[in-house]
């Protein structure tokens, strides 16, 4: 067997890929258990497909089903923040709309080799400029998610795990729910911003190989 992996399938190509998951590894078997679509192929290779924003699956086992669930578990309003060090994209969806969206680039210096007193400054001002730059992103982020947050409802990020935990550290923003799957984006920007919303609202299928 081979490390599990994960894969994130949106509605529209589930079914095709359930489908040539029997093709590469053989006949292929179909059960509903704990909340997942599992499927089981003829080699021994494994799937696990669970809806996105932590739905549980009570449907039939095919694959059809499944994925008009995919589509349906999507909630009427969530949220989408992706915080990278000097960058962010935060967004208010509505199914699989965006109904408002910040997109935003502050300077962070990179690291420097320089050593001594010169070391320490660069790293304070560093440090000061990534600290200026989550607090943006949090203001961008309260005011975009403000209802969101308000209600406790959920939400999807991805970026540095540690400049995204600062942001929703923002009281303004602790209630909101995070759900995976944990999105890994290169610098935010509207196109990543937008790619993110449509993995964020797919199934979350972990695979492992025989």
């Amino acid at each position: 067997m081979t490390t599990p992996t994960t894969v994130l399938v949106p509605p529209e190509r589930v079914e095709r890929w359930v489908g040539n998951v029997g093709v590469r590894h053989g006949e292929l078997v179909l059960l509903v258990e704990d909340g997942a679509l599992v499927g089981s192929a003829a080699d021994g290779s494994t799937f696990t497909a669970r809806l996105p924003f932590g739905r549980a699956y009570d449907g039939s086992p095919d694959a059809g089903t499944f994925a008009a669930a995919v589509r349906d578990a999507v909630p009427g309003e969530w949220g989408l923040l992706l915080v990278r060090k000097g960058g962010f994209a935060v967004a208010a969806m509505r199914g699989t709309s965006t109904a408002a969206s910040k997109v935003g680039q502050r300077h962070v210096q990179g690291r420097t080799k320089a050593g001594g007193q010169s070391q320490q400054r660069f790293a304070r001002r560093r440090d000061n400029q990534a600290r200026q730059a989550y607090e943006a992103a949090a203001d961008h982020a309260a005011r975009v998610l403000e209802e969101i947050a308000r209600d406790g409802g959920p939400v999807v990020v991805g970026g540095d795990r540690p400049a995204v935990e600062e942001v929703l550290a923002d009281a303004r923003l602790r209630r909101l729910t995070v759900h995976e799957p944990w999105l890994d984006v290169p610098d935010p920007r509207r196109g990543v911003l937008g790619d993110a919303a449509l993995r964020a609202a797919s199934a979350l299928v972990r695979v492992v190989n025989a």
